[in-house]
């Protein structure tokens, strides 16, 4: 053996045992940020959380991206409008849905009653075709029909008198609480319902009528009329006085406003007021 071999070691002091570690160990590797996010998310959840907390830390607070907010949003109109629809045609029929069933029955078979008015009126044009088709003189025939038709017009443009079964309608408005919009409403609900004829306080109602407010009474195409208001109308009393009772009918409307409404029948009303007959301006017959 050498000398060197011999010769004993010192034994390491802790600054070369230190110094040799480094030497001998590989360097230090930085920790990746992923690493880092690990770490700190578990540091963040602690040891003592649940997995129910844990769950609820991860879905709170949402992520909501821009196609999911646009998607929530078409959601919410449509629901919105379904929503409307439907309470819509709930509203429409609450009216017919607390009516009583008398009143129920009243309605069908004033529809009826219309239906019937047109099916007639149908049947008589067609009869009016037949004889002008199968009549020998069909001149004469012609001529008759003419007549007879120029009298209907007559009564329609009130140039001319009429009279016929029908109803007489009273109303008592002593607080002066009825107004012209309500007499328009009973004069449409009369004429839907089958009146030929129509006379309000000796003002005969025809196609262009107006009614307007005039202080606490009424004008009737400019002829102030005071209350009692008398409605003398011709035309199927059958027809014409359930369409005033209707459930919130024309009688009711004017009952709200403490009106007395009284509906007569009868076999025979005279319509005597009469209207003028104005040419027209500007319209002319297509046949000229």
């Amino acid at each position: 053996m050498s000398h060197e071999d011999e010769t004993p070691k010192e034994p390491d002091t802790p600054e070369a045992a230190e110094h040799r570690l480094r030497r001998e160990l590989p360097e230090e590797v930085p920790a990746t940020a992923a690493e880092t996010a690990n770490e700190d998310a578990a540091k963040g959840a602690g040891p003592g959380l649940t997995g129910r907390q844990r769950l609820v830390q991860g879905l709170w607070p949402p992520r909501v991206s821009r196609a999911q907010l646009i998607v929530a949003l078409l959601l919410f109109g449509l629901g919105f409008g379904l929503a409307v629809q439907v309470a819509s045609n709930s509203d429409s029929g609450n009216a017919l849905r607390g009516a009583r069933q008398e009143d129920l029955v009243r309605i069908l078979d004033e529809l009826d009653n219309r239906t019937q008015r047109l099916a007639d009126e149908k049947q008589g044009l067609e009869d009016q075709r037949s004889e002008l088709e199968n009549s020998s003189n069909q001149a004469e025939e012609a001529r008759k029909q003419t007549v007879e038709k120029e009298k209907q017009l007559g009564i329609l443009a009130g140039t001319v008198a009429a009279q016929g079964p029908g109803i007489t309608m009273t109303i008592d408005d002593p607080k002066g609480t009825v107004q012209a919009d309500m007499l328009l409403d009973a004069v449409q609900e009369l004429r839907a319902a089958g009146a030929e004829a129509i006379q309000v306080n000796g003002v005969r109602v025809v196609a262009n009528t107006y009614l307007t407010d005039s202080g606490k009474s009424v004008s009737v195409d400019g002829n102030k009329i005071s209350q009692p208001y008398r409605f003398k109308v011709i035309g199927k009393s059958q027809d014409l006085e359930p369409a005033l009772n209707i459930p919130g009918g024309v009688v009711q409307t004017l009952e709200k406003e403490q009106a007395t409404v009284t509906v007569e029948r009868s076999t025979k009303i005279i319509v005597d007021a009469l209207r003028a007959a104005k040419r027209p301006d500007y319209a002319r017959s297509s046949s000229q």
